[in-house]
C-alpha cells in the first residue's frame, strides 16, 4: 500500500502545475477503466479460460468503474471468481471515487494527506470547502462498510436456504453493487432480480441499499448529525424531498402503465404489483436492477424511465444523471418566471442566480449529449428509436437498465456509450467545477446590457 500511494503522489506531484482538479479526477477514472479493462481481458478473468475481446472488457470496466450496469456479457457465466472479484473492486472503486480510495489507503499506512490533496477531495465530493474534508471522507468509508455489511448480511440470510455458502458471496457481492448503484448480478442469463419480483425482502433491502446510495453521503451525514427536520440543510431537504416525490410519482405512474400488461406487472398479484411498480421506480434513479422485463413494457412506460433516469441520483452520492437538485433548481426557476417573481426559492430560501446559470448548462450539456449519441447509434444500430434513446440516457445517467439490445450493439456502438458513460460519471461534476472557477473570475471590460426577443 506505502507504494502504490507514493506511486500516486508522485503522479500528483507531476501534474499539480499542468492540471487542474477536476482534469485529475477525470484522467484517475479513466487510469481506473483501463487497468480494469486490461485485468477483465487476461483468460484468468473469463470461466472458459480464453481472453475476452478488449473491446468488451473496456466496456465492462467502464460500466463498473462509471457504476452503470450495462453489460455486453453475462457477468454471472461469462466471468470467473477473479473477473468478478475485480468488476466489484471496480464498483466499489467507482461508486467511492478514486480519490477516497487513495484517501482510505494513505489513512492506513498513516500517510500525511496534503493541501493539494484536499482540494482534489473537496472537488470529487462535491464539497464547498477544505474545512474538515478528511473527517468526511472517513465518515463516507465507515458509513459505506457498514450500511453494505447490514445490507449484505440481510440479502445472504435470505438467499442461504436455497444457495448454501454461496449466499454469503452472492449477499455481499450484490449489497455492494446496489448500494453503489452498479446493478450488475451473478444470476446470468441477463436476468437481474427477475426471479424476485414479489419478494419482499430482496426488493425492499436491495431498493433501500440504491435510495441511501443515490440521496448522497453528505446528506446522510447531515441527518445522522442533526437528526431532526429544522436542522437540516437546505441541500438534504431538496434531496430528500425530489427523491421522495420521484419514488411515489413513479410508483404511481408505472403501476398504471402497466397495471394489465401480462409481460410485466399484469399476471401479478396487488402485492407483487405494488412492490414491483415501486422497485422500478427506485432503479431508474441510476441503479440498474430490475424484477420485470423492462423490453416489454409499453412505450409510454419506457419513455417515462428515460425521463427518470436523466433526472438521476443526486450530487455527491454514488449515482449520475442530471441530480434531483439540478431538476428542482429548474423547476424553481421556472416556477419563478411563470408566477412573474424575480427570485427562484425553495424551502423560503433564495436561489442564487449563478447557481441557476449552472443547472441550465449542465442539463443543456447533457441533452446535446444525449441528442448527439443517439443520432449516431440510430445510424449504427439496427434497434427501434425507443430502445436506442433508453441505452444512451441508462449510460448518460449511469444506470445500467436496458431493453436488451446491449449484447447485439455494434462495436461503434459499444464505443458510442463507452464514451457515453465516461461522461455521465464525471463530465457533469467536471462541468460544474469549471463553470465555478470560471465564475469567480470577473470580467475587467463590462458591455452595455442589450434587448432580444425570446419566445
Amino acid at each position: 500500500m506505502q507504494t502504490v500511494y507514493s506511486k500516486f503522489t508522485n503522479l500528483l506531484d507531476i501534474a499539480q502545475w499542468k492540471l487542474t482538479p477536476y482534469q485529475i479526477l477525470a484522467l484517475g477514472f479513466a487510469g481506473l477503466i483501463f487497468t480494469g479493462a486490461i485485468l477483465l481481458s487476461l483468460p484468468i478473468a473469463s470461466t472458459s479460460g480464453q481472453g475476452t475481446n478488449f473491446i468488451d472488457a473496456l466496456f465492462t470496466s467502464t460500466s463498473a468503474v462509471c457504476v452503470t450496469g450495462l453489460v455486453v456479457v453475462d457477468t454471472g457465466t461469462h466471468f470467473s471468481l477473479f473477473g468478478q472479484s475485480v468488476i466489484i473492486v471496480l464498483i466499489q472503486a467507482g461508486g467511492l471515487g478514486f480519490m477516497t480510495m487513495a484517501t482510505l489507503i494513505a489513512l492506513v499506512i498513516g500517510k500525511k494527506i496534503q493541501f493539494r490533496e484536499r482540494l482534489i477531495m473537496q472537488e470529487a465530493l462535491n464539497q464547498l470547502t477544505v474545512a474538515g474534508i478528511v473527517r468526511l471522507t472517513r465518515y463516507i468509508i465507515k458509513t459505506t462498510l457498514l450500511i453494505e455489511f447490514i445490507g449484505g448480511t440481510i440479502l445472504a440470510l435470505r438467499w442461504y436456504p436455497e444457495m448454501g455458502e454461496r449466499a454469503i458471496y452472492f449477499g455481499y457481492w450484490h449489497a455492494i453493487s446496489s448500494f453503489c448503484n452498479a446493478g450488475f448480478d451473478l444470476f446470468g442469463g441477463f436476468q437481474s432480480l427477475t426471479r424476485y419480483v414479489d419478494d419482499i425482502i430482496v426488493n425492499l433491502t436491495v431498493s433501500l441499499l440504491i435510495i441511501l446510495g443515490g440521496i448522497g453521503f453528505t446528506v446522510i451525514y447531515d441527518i445522522w448529525q442533526n437528526r431532526r427536520l429544522s436542522g437540516l440543510s437546505l441541500h438534504t431537504k431538496v434531496v430528500l424531498s425530489s427523491s421522495g416525490f420521484l419514488i411515489l410519482f413513479g410508483m404511481l405512474v408505472i403501476l398504471v402503465f402497466e397495471m394489465n400488461n401480462p409481460a410485466t406487472l399484469g399476471e401479478l398479484s396487488w402485492q407483487g404489483k405494488l412492490l414491483s411498480s415501486y422497485f422500478q421506480s427506485v432503479s431508474p434513479r441510476t441503479a440498474g436492477y430490475n424484477t420485470v422485463d423492462i423490453g416489454q413494457m409499453q412505450s409510454a412506460t419506457i419513455f417515462f424511465i428515460v425521463l427518470l433516469m436523466f433526472v438521476g441520483a443526486s450530487p455527491g452520492s454514488t449515482g449520475g444523471g442530471i441530480k434531483t437538485s439540478t431538476a428542482s433548481i429548474l423547476i424553481a426557476a421556472i416556477w419563478a418566471l411563470l408566477r412573474g417573481k424575480n427570485d427562484a426559492e425553495l424551502f423560503s430560501r433564495r436561489i442564487n442566480p449563478q447557481t441557476i446559470y449552472k443547472a441550465f448548462s449542465i442539463t443543456f450539456m447533457a441533452s446535446l449529449l444525449v441528442i448527439f449519441v443517439t443520432m449516431l447509434m440510430t445510424i449504427t444500430e439496427e434497434a427501434p428509436f425507443l430502445n436506442i434513446l433508453f441505452e444512451v440516457v441508462s449510460a448518460f445517467g449511469t444506470v445500467g437498465l436496458s431493453t436488451g439490445i446491449t449484447p447485439t450493439l455494434t462495436l461503434n456502438g459499444k464505443i458510442w456509450l463507452i464514451i457515453t458513460m465516461f461522461a455521465g460519471r464525471v463530465g457533469p461534476i467536471t462541468l460544474a467545477l469549471s463553470l465555478a472557477l470560471r465564475s469567480r473570475k470577473q470580467s475587467k471590460v463590462q458591455y452595455p446590457e442589450g434587448k432580444i426577443m425570446i419566445g
